[in-house]
């Protein structure tokens, strides 16, 4: 094949094995131009899905949809897009598929005619019995219209014969396992729902008289919104004419936000459960330095998402902080088929070594986390390439050893490196010339905690641990199936 003929539009995950996250959702309910503001601030959290993107408005008399494959500002750029999107309340979305071909009948929000009137829904999370709940609703005679683990809520909804169309929402929650952040639209109402755990994050903010929902605070920032409080876990907020109204319809349990939005997911300049996310990651890098700190020249971060913790490291270790390896921002979604040959050149796509920082050098590399190892072989032989004397990793959070079915993208345990070999294997693996993890106690400090202290906050960190906060009901053991992903298709 010439490689002309390899370049196409292609997933990212051929040449990156870091997580995915599965998308983020916004809303907004009185505003005159709600589709765009939502198209504002789906842009801010673009970082949580780079595949599809949708929107849904109402005018007072009827529903507009919007959706698209593709980046935010591919389309709804458009003024013509956003002029046909009438209406002062809207929901929206994007979204990173997981497995499964880009079909467009998956794009949320999901939008259906119920006896009510319309109900349009945006999700960000993963149900953990999707798959079974789904089997019972096509056994009961369900006709569904996608793959998506989010129709079976509309199913749900619909189904329910309770009066009020809150009760019937909060009904369907009932039967829901997993993660999940609903931010919703009916012809009346916003509304909004974090699981009981309050697994994954939403945020209240206010522009002026309009409530806002969004995944996190940096969709507030971009469109100058104040950010009024987190929804709280297993909470349900709906927003109509007359306010906003809070129903607590679970039983209380303690919150178990997910560790990885202040790893990875979450942008830095987010505010997520009253933490700064850039301040955070700092700490990580601080505490990697104060357990698995080595003689070396130059601190490097692995870019973007290593930044942060090379900056703390460096500034614990004392030692210089340098952008040894550039990332090149334009590459967009392009990328190479997977044959091997052709595949080694996909790093360099997207970074590239600075030979003037690092020749001659005793580097150590920051990232912040390891699932295949794909990558950081690339980028350790890149920086041996560019001429650096030893390459260290270090990498800013505890080895990735089980699978997540929360709404974030990882392999199967067999595809996690950490899972399959021990850390001299990893180590070997990757090419460095020494490779260590921030280890499980670390990370709590780095987030304020003593893990040892039973009082402490505890979050959801099943995939360094293997404590999955919730049953895993889909799962018939490690070989059942995997999570239904919003874009792949169901057998």
């Amino acid at each position: 094949m010439a490689l002309a003929d390899a370049i196409r539009d292609m997933d990212d995950r051929h040449g990156d094995d870091r997580p995915r996250e599965e998308c983020g959702v916004f809303g907004i309910f009185n505003h005159p131009d709600a589709a765009a503001i939502t198209a504002l601030g789906l842009h801010a959290l673009q970082h949580r899905g780079q595949e599809a993107a949708g929107i849904v408005t109402y005018d007072g008399t009827r529903f507009h949809s919007e959706r698209r494959l593709g980046l935010v500002g591919d389309t709804f750029s458009k003024r013509s897009v956003i002029d046909r999107l009438p209406g002062s309340a809207a929901v929206g979305h994007v979204r990173y598929s997981t497995t499964g071909e880009t079909i467009l009948r998956n794009v949320q929000p999901l939008f259906s005619e119920l006896d009510a009137g319309g109900f349009a829904i945006a999700h960000n999370g993963n149900l953990t019995n999707a798959m079974t709940v789904r089997r019972q609703l096509v056994r009961d005679g369900a006709i569904m219209q996608s793959t998506s683990d989010t129709e079976v809520m509309l199913h749900l909804v619909a189904r329910s014969k309770l009066p009020r169309f809150v009760e019937r929402f909060i009904d369907g929650l009932r039967s829901l396992e997993g993660a999940y952040a609903f931010v919703c639209l009916t012809n009346k109402k916003l509304i909004g729902a974090r699981d009981p755990l309050g697994i994954r994050p939403l945020v209240l903010g206010r522009l002026g008289e309009s409530l806002i929902l969004a995944s996190e605070t940096c969709a507030l920032d971009i469109i100058g919104a104040r950010y009024v409080r987190d929804i709280e876990n297993g909470e349900v907020v709906v927003i109509d004419a007359e306010g906003m109204q809070s129903y607590k319809p679970f039983p209380p349990a303690a919150p178990r936000p997910c560790i990885f939005e202040y790893i990875y997911f979450a942008r830095p300049d987010s505010i997520i459960g009253g933490r700064s996310v850039y301040e955070i990651r700092k700490n990580l890098g601080h505490e990697l330095a104060r357990e698995h700190r080595t003689d070396c020249d130059v601190v490097v971060p692995v870019p973007d998402s290593g930044v942060p913790a090379a900056i703390g490291y460096a500034q614990e270790s004392g030692v210089p902080y340098e952008l040894g390896l550039i990332r090149n921002h334009y590459v967009g979604r392009t990328f190479i088929e997977p044959a091997q040959q052709i595949r080694e050149l996909g790093v360099r796509l997207k970074h590239s070594a600075n030979r003037a920082v690092v020749k001659g050098k005793r580097i150590v590399l920051i990232d912040d986390s390891l699932v295949r190892g794909t990558t950081s072989v690339k980028i350790v032989r890149m920086m041996r390439e560019a001429g650096a004397k030893e390459v260290h990793m270090r990498i800013a959070s505890p080895p990735i050893t089980h699978s997540d079915f929360y709404g974030i993208d990882t392999p199967e345990r067999d595809k996690l490196l950490a899972a399959t070999h021990d850390l001299e294997g990893m180590r070997k693996y990757i090419g460095a010339d020494s490779l260590e993890f921030l280890t499980i106690d670390g990370l709590y400090r780095a987030m304020g905690h003593n893990r040892r202290d039973p009082e402490r906050p505890q979050y959801t960190d099943h995939c360094f641990t293997g404590d999955y906060p919730t049953p895993l009901t889909d799962r018939a053991g490690e070989g059942g199936p995997k999570q239904l992903s919003l874009l792949a298709e169901a057998s």
